[in-house]
């Protein structure tokens, strides 16, 4: 039996997603940055937490750990980047170029995630990947382009549409892995 909290690393990302689109809406032009700080800090300590821990142990079975940890690393860091930024009065504009190529990450592992049919639900898994790298890709843009409404409102909808699918996924997860797990016993235990 593997250690599998993957489900956690899902629901903080949904977590993380809405309150990114709720930034997109509201507060990306608001005088306010402050409010927003907490919520990036906490989203982004427990991706960056759980990714790191996933990437140097590999506790869960395959190519997961890489798709799944490394993911998460990179979207930890730019959420805890983002509060520290805000906390400070920094632009996010450097931010915003690292969510570039973070965002290029996540498209090719969704692409491969479709290519190879891994996860469960291959489908929904690839185009969640790959709606949650755009919205990193469009992340300068969005920044540039912040006083336009229309821009702003795709985004929005796309980090809403791949939040519904990581929740989707999360709590269908956290569904079966409690009857999965739940004979588990620890190794001491045995």
């Amino acid at each position: 039996m593997f250690i599998d909290y993957i489900t956690l690393m899902l629901i903080n990302m949904v977590a993380g997603l809405l309150l990114l689109a709720y930034y997109v809406y509201e507060g990306i032009d608001s005088p306010r940055q402050q409010k927003w700080i907490p919520g990036f800090g906490v989203v982004g300590a427990i991706a960056l937490t759980t990714g790191l821990h996933m990437i140097f142990t590999w506790p869960v079975i395959g190519s997961f750990n890489i798709a799944f940890g490394e993911t998460s690393v990179l979207f930890g860091v730019l959420f805890v980047g983002s509060a520290i930024a805000l906390a400070q009065g920094w632009e996010l504009t450097t931010l915003a170029i690292y969510a570039f190529f973070a965002g290029i990450v996540s498209v090719v592992i969704g692409v491969r995630i479709l290519n190879l049919g891994l996860t469960k639900q291959p489908v929904l898994s690839g185009i969640g990947f790959i709606l949650t790298g755009l919205a990193g890709i469009c992340a300068a843009p969005t920044l540039y382009l912040k006083a336009n409404r229309a821009w702003r409102l795709i985004g929005v909808g796309v980090l809403v549409v791949a939040a519904l699918i990581w929740a989707i996924t999360g709590y269908l997860a956290y569904w079966g892995h409690l009857e999965s797990f739940g004979k588990w016993v620890p190794l001491p235990m045995r």
